[in-house]
């Protein structure tokens, strides 16, 4: 039996008054996905369990079958597992985003203007994060560079207790009321503040102000943790399993599993992304593994920037170059069963994510239990379906997947 997971991240959302009372999901026009759900066992599944903040980290760590009332330790921790960045016991790592401020935190009426600097590119995103541990690293601060916006910083016997706000949730709002709170805050704030006219003066920023694109003026502290640690999938499922996905945080999920990472050329974690290129390498895999996960993050990116075209184009995009490619090749295999959902709703009216649950489906060439739903779109609307499954704890949707007929 061959096993995929085909993850929209942030895919699901909330009705709005410009679609007419349709969320982007069933706005879009998505006929692989609709066929799944009218042939495959439907249901919804609440992968963020009551008390934690809805993030990617969560509700993709209940999805791969780890229950994160035990396992979760933080957002930054899963990526610099993929970074292969060693911890010590009471090393702290804290994601650092690159973002776009309207100024220094130092001055009161600062607003986050772009949480992503711009999606800014890889490349030079790296450039400013060494020239940033350069001047303002030290023995106890260590910078590391990721992918776009997405990096890293490790504090040497740091302060883990520290309420911090992910900037995606405070876009256009005045950043003041969010900075960094608690003991060993002021080391965060410090830093934040000194990165501005490091950041500012920096020829790659120069360069990007003048092509008119925001300037990466500032870092952002959240999602800190210290080292993570989880029983592998193998050990716990008796599967091989490969991780195919954009972002360090699902890669870093899958290293803290044990799969292998497969990096697709081209795979950006926007809209511009290789689906294609994730789909045909998801098919190669699985002539060498039992399971794989294909993680895709436009929708959610959409979500975040409130942007209703994109997020539907995303969804669109998941399910004709995605969805569409991968039920064509399973077909190689004797026997499969193909999974899709969202992680969490990023509904565009909040612009963050939500822990509502979210909608999934399940099908397979073999004969599955409930399958033959009659649905006839793959939406929210199966949350309130009569006839769908209902999963409330996550962690256990790895389960009913890999067991159900």
């Amino acid at each position: 039996m061959k096993y995929i997971i085909l993850l929209g991240d942030g895919m699901a959302g909330r009705p709005l008054k410009k679609l007419g009372g349709k969320t982007c999901l069933q706005k879009a026009r998505t006929p692989n996905m609709d066929r799944l759900a009218s042939e495959g066992v439907i249901g919804a599944v609440r992968t963020v369990p009551e008390g934690f903040e809805p993030g990617s980290d969560v509700a993709n760590l209940s999805i791969l079958g780890y229950d994160p009332r035990k396992y979760y330790c933080g957002r930054a921790p899963i990526e610099a597992a993929y970074r292969g960045i060693k911890l010590g016991n009471n090393d702290v790592v804290f994601r650092c985003n690159l973002v776009a401020l309207s100024d220094s935190v130092k001055k009161s009426s600062s607003v986050m203007k772009d949480y992503s600097a711009g999606h800014i590119p890889t490349a030079e995103a790296k450039k400013l994060i060494l020239e940033l541990d350069k001047k303002l690293g030290s023995k106890e601060i260590k910078f590391y560079p990721g992918m776009s916006y997405r990096h890293l910083i490790v504090w040497k016997n740091g302060r883990e207790k520290i309420k911090c706000t992910p900037p995606h949730d405070i876009t256009g709002k005045n950043v003041s009321a969010y900075l960094p709170k608690g003991s060993g805050s002021g080391v965060l704030r410090g830093l934040m503040g000194d990165s501005f006219d490091i950041l500012m003066s920096s020829a790659v920023n120069k360069v990007r102000m003048k092509k008119g694109l925001p300037a990466a003026n500032s870092i952002w502290f959240w999602g800190q943790g210290k080292r993570a640690g989880v029983p592998s999938f193998k050990s716990k499922y008796g599967l091989r399993g490969a991780m195919i996905s954009a972002v360090d945080l699902t890669k870093g999920l899958g290293v803290i599993a044990g799969f292998e990472i497969l990096n697709v050329k081209g795979a950006t974690g926007y809209l511009d992304t290789n689906y294609e290129g994730k789909a045909m390498a998801a098919l190669k895999a699985l002539k060498r593994v039992d399971i794989v996960y294909l993680h895709v993050e436009a929708p959610d990116e959409a979500g975040h920037n409130r942007d209703i075209k994109a997020k539907i184009k995303a969804i669109e995009d998941f399910d004709s170059r995605i969805v569409a490619n991968i039920i064509k090749g399973m077909k190689i295999f004797k026997d499969y069963r193909i999974m899709v959902l969202p992680d969490h709703p990023t509904p565009i009216s909040i612009g963050t994510h939500s822990d509502d649950p979210v909608p999934f489906v399940i099908y397979g060439n073999d004969k599955i239990k409930g399958s033959g739903s009659k649905t006839k779109a793959f939406s929210e609307d199966i949350c309130r379906d009569k006839n769908a499954v209902v999963i409330r704890e996550g962690h256990k949707l790895m389960d009913f997947f890999l067991k159900c007929g």
